[in-house]
């Protein structure tokens, strides 16, 4: 245990710097972008040179750079992301809002990602070069190559409009109705999985392949343990490695993924939030926003990075 928080302890260090530059990247940009709030605050009312010099002056906008930066990086430690020049409220309440949704979609997501996976996965690698392998393996590839957006809009045309399983967009609310909430999530949530559940399925059982081909399993079968014990305790564990390098770099699509599906399912989540932000010409939310998936991706592959040391001990004493 003093091991692992220890090196729990050198990541989380590690992930202090990359904070700092993600910040300084996003600032930099949105700095150098098109979208003007002296404008956006206006919203088209024509406003006159004084007007927007009086705006500028009493936001700041008129200082040098490396000034405005310290003082977003200082209002960022207090929490403080800025206000929306629109709604007049602080970005902080547009994303704690829109969050919560996000997070379900994505977990979700995930979550019917990877149990797709290892059931496909272990069931190719289980029945290799027989038919079950190859059909999981074309159905696969054909999974890898369709786009997200592109399974969105066949979903609601079939099981949608056409059969009337699911709603074509929108969101309850769970506490107020779980059953609901489901309906509603279930169509966003595949649409934005399979394309990841299939890469994690050929992942998963070209692993499952090398590790079934190891001298200890024919070893331990020879031995007299039941295939079940082996494959479960042993060949699975250690086939898990890769699957969960692919994983960490997919939750990065998973995230970005929802972006376009809360638009196709009109979803009030941060995608949705980014967007009309980006339409409207609000730099704040915007910027708060792409601050905050930024970060999340970079919790999560910590969270992976953790997985790694409890699947695999060999990497502990590497460590």
């Amino acid at each position: 245990m003093v091991l692992i928080a220890r090196l729990l302890a050198r990541r989380v260090l590690i992930l202090v710097p990359l904070v700092l530059g993600v910040v300084a990247f996003v600032f930099i940009v949105m700095r150098f972008s098109n979208s003007k709030p002296e404008y956006a605050y206006f919203q088209g009312a024509n406003p006159t040179p004084e007007q927007i010099h009086q705006f500028q002056l009493e936001n700041g906008l008129l200082d040098p750079l490396p000034l405005r930066y310290l003082r977003f990086v200082a209002d960022l430690a207090r929490g403080d992301m800025g206000t929306s020049v629109l709604t007049r409220k602080p970005v902080i309440e547009s994303v704690t809002t829109a969050l919560p949704l996000t997070l379900q979609l994505t977990f979700l997501g995930l979550a019917v990602a990877v149990v797709l996976a290892l059931i496909f996965g272990v069931t190719a690698a289980l029945f290799r070069d027989r038919w079950p392998d190859q059909v999981i393996r074309v159905v696969s590839l054909v999974g890898v190559a369709a786009p997200a957006f592109w399974l969105a809009l066949l979903m609601i045309q079939w099981l949608a409009v056409g059969e009337g399983l699911f709603p074509t967009g929108g969101y309850i609310n769970p506490a107020d109705s779980f059953a609901g909430w489901l309906r509603s999530m279930a169509l966003p949530a595949l649409s934005l999985s399979l394309p990841v559940a299939a890469q994690l399925t050929r992942v998963i059982r070209t692993s499952m392949v090398e590790e079934l081909d190891r001298d200890y399993v024919r070893t331990a079968i020879g031995s007299g343990l039941p295939p079940v014990v082996v494959v479960g305790r042993n060949v699975l564990r250690n086939a898990l490695i890769n699957p969960l390098t692919v994983l960490g770099l997919r939750i990065g699509y998973l995230i970005g993924g929802t972006v376009v599906i809360e638009q196709i399912y009109g979803l009030p989540g941060m995608g949705q939030l980014m967007i009309n932000a980006v339409r409207d010409g609000d730099p704040a939310v915007v910027q708060g926003v792409v601050l905050t998936i930024a970060v999340g991706f970079m919790v999560v592959n910590l969270a992976v990075d953790i997985l790694y040391l409890l699947v695999n001990p060999r990497l502990r004493s590497a460590a």
